[in-house]
Protein backbone atom coordinates (compact mmCIF):
# COMPACT_ATOMS: atom_id res chain seq x y z
CA UNK A 1 0.00 0.00 0.00
CA UNK A 2 1.46 3.36 -0.95
CA UNK A 3 0.60 6.58 0.82
CA UNK A 4 1.06 10.06 -0.54
CA UNK A 5 4.21 10.54 1.53
CA UNK A 6 5.80 7.48 -0.06
CA UNK A 7 5.42 5.33 3.06
CA UNK A 8 3.87 1.90 2.94
CA UNK A 9 1.68 0.56 5.74
CA UNK A 10 1.04 -3.06 6.65
CA UNK A 11 -0.84 -4.53 9.58
CA UNK A 12 0.50 -7.91 10.60
CA UNK A 13 -0.52 -9.83 13.70
CA UNK A 14 -1.63 -6.80 15.65
CA UNK A 15 1.43 -4.70 14.77
CA UNK A 16 1.57 -1.85 12.29
CA UNK A 17 4.69 -1.80 10.17
CA UNK A 18 5.71 1.36 8.36
CA UNK A 19 8.27 1.35 5.62
CA UNK A 20 9.19 2.70 2.22
CA UNK A 21 7.93 -0.15 0.05
CA UNK A 22 6.61 -3.68 0.41
CA UNK A 23 10.28 -4.73 0.61
CA UNK A 24 10.91 -2.53 3.63
CA UNK A 25 13.67 -3.80 5.82
CA UNK A 26 16.04 -3.93 2.86
CA UNK A 27 19.01 -1.56 2.91
CA UNK A 28 17.72 1.98 2.55
CA UNK A 29 14.19 0.94 3.58
CA UNK A 30 14.18 0.65 7.37
CA UNK A 31 11.08 -0.78 9.05
CA UNK A 32 9.31 0.60 12.07
CA UNK A 33 7.03 -1.61 14.15
CA UNK A 34 4.41 -0.43 16.58
CA UNK A 35 3.13 -2.99 19.08
CA UNK A 36 -0.53 -2.51 19.92
CA UNK A 37 -1.76 -3.18 23.45
CA UNK A 38 -3.10 -6.64 24.17
CA UNK A 39 -6.85 -7.08 24.12
CA UNK A 40 -7.80 -7.65 27.76
CA UNK A 41 -11.52 -8.07 27.11
CA UNK A 42 -12.92 -11.55 27.64
CA UNK A 43 -16.24 -13.14 26.73
CA UNK A 44 -18.38 -13.83 29.78
CA UNK A 45 -18.83 -17.50 30.65
CA UNK A 46 -22.06 -18.99 29.43
CA UNK A 47 -23.61 -21.52 27.10
CA UNK A 48 -22.03 -21.17 23.67
CA UNK A 49 -18.95 -19.18 24.68
CA UNK A 50 -16.68 -21.89 23.24
CA UNK A 51 -18.23 -21.51 19.77
CA UNK A 52 -17.96 -17.72 19.94
CA UNK A 53 -14.29 -17.87 20.95
CA UNK A 54 -13.49 -20.50 18.31
CA UNK A 55 -15.44 -19.02 15.41
CA UNK A 56 -15.57 -15.27 16.04
CA UNK A 57 -12.08 -14.77 17.43
CA UNK A 58 -10.58 -15.94 14.15
CA UNK A 59 -11.33 -12.43 12.84
CA UNK A 60 -12.44 -10.29 15.78
CA UNK A 61 -11.08 -9.43 19.19
CA UNK A 62 -13.48 -9.82 22.10
CA UNK A 63 -13.41 -6.04 22.59
CA UNK A 64 -14.51 -5.50 18.99
CA UNK A 65 -17.55 -7.74 19.44
CA UNK A 66 -18.44 -6.52 22.92
CA UNK A 67 -18.26 -2.82 22.06
CA UNK A 68 -20.83 -3.18 19.28
CA UNK A 69 -24.32 -1.90 19.99
CA UNK A 70 -26.66 -4.34 21.71
CA UNK A 71 -28.72 -6.06 19.03
CA UNK A 72 -31.95 -8.00 18.90
CA UNK A 73 -31.97 -11.72 18.05
CA UNK A 74 -33.01 -10.85 14.49
CA UNK A 75 -30.11 -8.38 14.17
CA UNK A 76 -27.51 -10.77 15.66
CA UNK A 77 -28.77 -13.49 13.30
CA UNK A 78 -28.30 -11.10 10.36
CA UNK A 79 -24.81 -10.14 11.59
CA UNK A 80 -23.67 -13.76 11.83
CA UNK A 81 -25.18 -14.47 8.39
CA UNK A 82 -23.34 -11.44 6.97
CA UNK A 83 -20.05 -12.64 8.42
CA UNK A 84 -20.52 -16.08 6.84
CA UNK A 85 -22.06 -15.09 3.52
CA UNK A 86 -20.58 -11.71 2.66
CA UNK A 87 -17.17 -12.03 4.32
CA UNK A 88 -16.65 -15.79 4.13
CA UNK A 89 -16.17 -16.31 7.86
CA UNK A 90 -15.43 -19.98 8.53
CA UNK A 91 -18.38 -20.43 10.88
CA UNK A 92 -20.01 -23.85 10.52
CA UNK A 93 -23.78 -23.80 10.07
CA UNK A 94 -23.99 -26.04 13.14
CA UNK A 95 -22.53 -23.21 15.29
CA UNK A 96 -24.75 -20.37 14.05
CA UNK A 97 -27.68 -20.85 16.47
CA UNK A 98 -25.28 -21.36 19.40
CA UNK A 99 -23.40 -18.15 18.58
CA UNK A 100 -26.61 -16.15 18.15
CA UNK A 101 -28.01 -17.52 21.43
CA UNK A 102 -24.82 -16.51 23.24
CA UNK A 103 -24.71 -13.02 21.72
CA UNK A 104 -28.37 -12.40 22.54
CA UNK A 105 -27.94 -13.64 26.12
CA UNK A 106 -24.75 -11.66 26.75
CA UNK A 107 -25.08 -8.64 24.48
CA UNK A 108 -28.64 -8.50 23.24
CA UNK A 109 -31.59 -6.20 23.57
CA UNK A 110 -35.32 -6.75 23.46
Amino acid sequence: MRLGSGLGVAVLGGAICLGGTPTSGAPGNPSVSIALPADTWRYAPGPGVEAVVKDCSACHSASYVLTQPRLTRKQWTAEVAKMRNAYGAPVPESDVATIVDYLVAQHGKE
